[in-house]
């Protein structure tokens, strides 16, 4: 009984002097972790290697390899993620996963089988960080004159849960954030942070920045955002280009406008006309094509209309008013020729209306009194 006394204390002396060497390890999903597992100080034999692991989906405690020989046994089947880097002679059974996922994590627990000392074992936690997966979105605001959420920038699925903030620099005073969490079975957390402002022109077309952080990110995410403030089409003004023989539909309007041009009164021309976007071209100045023509322009949020009336005279008639007009002069000259040669126009000339010309004599109506006043007295 002494002997079997002193044995059994001996050789819990000799298993408490062994060292496992192991320690916890922390990866990003998607990444290769590798577990470290090696006897050191000890000359026993030993006898097997062997891996268990409760995880997320597997609660319970089980062997999933031992190692008896310089190969491993997989004893709930075989997974390509698990590699065996180890050495079984080495007293080293370190193995890697790769593409580690959330389902992975847990604890692991290496134990050496020795002769005679026993089991010495290590606990070895395994953390998985999940990436948040990143987006803004944009809330379509239009223009108001009260504070409403212009956009909103989501982290999903990180874990640990990511901190998400805006960065708005000089539109500090004209905008605020606020951010909120919700946190899933999985582990995994979703975080928001909504931007609020007034939608007005003064931010529209500013930049902003969703920036997240976390530890399973490698370095800061920074998005940026343009804040779109949407409206219908404003006031829309026709720009005429006379060298083109066109029309051409301008406004300003979020989304842009799509224009649509149409006849007022009357049917839409079978040929001669074009239509490219906002642009009404006449491809020819046939009187055919007069009339009111009408474009709109339209986005979701509304439309607006304006109109134009085009009115040219065709070639045509500009040729036969050019002839009518000729022909008048021809006859007006005509007749005048003839009235010249039967003397009826004596204003033309002085070849057959003789002009008689006498001198005229100048006289003083003082001298003409005084001599009447000689001639009286006399």
């Amino acid at each position: 009984m002494w002997l079997m006394l002193l044995f059994v204390l001996n050789a819990n002396t000799h298993t408490n002097a062994l060292q496992v060497i192991g320690g916890n390890r922390t990866v990003v999903q998607g990444r290769t972790v590798t577990f470290n597992c090696e006897l050191v100080d000890t000359t026993e034999i030993v006898t097997k290697i062997s891996w268990q692991r409760t995880t997320r989906v597997k609660k319970n405690n089980h062997i999933f390899a031992v190692w008896k020989t310089s190969e491993p046994e997989y004893l709930s089947g075989r997974d390509d993620r698990i590699k065996f880097i180890g050495n079984f002679y080495e007293l080293n059974g370190a193995f890697q996963i790769s593409n580690v996922s959330l389902q992975d994590e847990g604890i692991y627990t290496c134990t050496f089988t020795l002769f005679p000392s026993g089991t010495p074992i290590t606990h070895i936690h395994l953390d998985v960080l999940v990436p948040p997966v990143i987006w803004v979105k944009d809330n379509l605001p239009t223009f108001a004159d009260k504070e409403v959420c212009i956009a909103n920038c989501t982290a999903a699925g990180s874990k640990p849960p990511a901190n998400v903030s805006c960065l708005t620099g000089n539109l500090a005073d004209n905008l605020r954030s606020s951010a909120n969490s919700t946190h899933h079975d999985d582990g995994k957390t979703t975080t928001v942070s909504y931007l609020f402002g007034v939608p007005t022109m003064d931010i529209n077309q500013q930049v902003v920045h969703c920036v997240v952080t976390s530890p399973a990110l490698s370095k800061e995410a920074k998005i940026p955002f343009t804040i779109q403030v949407y409206f219908a089409p404003m006031e829309v003004k026709i720009v005429e280009n006379l060298k083109e023989d066109s029309f051409q539909c301008e406004t300003d309007a979020n989304p842009k406008a799509e224009f649509n041009w149409t006849r007022v009164g009357k049917a839409w021309p079978q040929s001669g006309v074009r239509v490219e976007g906002g642009t009404l071209q006449f491809l020819t100045r046939s009187s055919d094509l007069n009339g009111l023509y009408q474009c709109t322009a339209f986005n979701p949020h509304g439309r607006s209309i304006v109109y134009i009336f085009r009115s040219v005279i065709a070639e045509s008639y500009i040729v036969c008013w050019i002839l009518f007009a000729l022909l008048i002069v021809l006859i007006v000259a005509a007749a005048a020729w003839h009235l010249y040669k039967s003397d009826k126009l004596p204003f033309l000339g002085s070849r057959r209306v003789p002009v008689t010309c006498r001198e005229t004599e100048m006289i003083n109506p003082e001298e003409t009194a005084f001599n009447e006043d000689l001639r009286e007295a006399g």
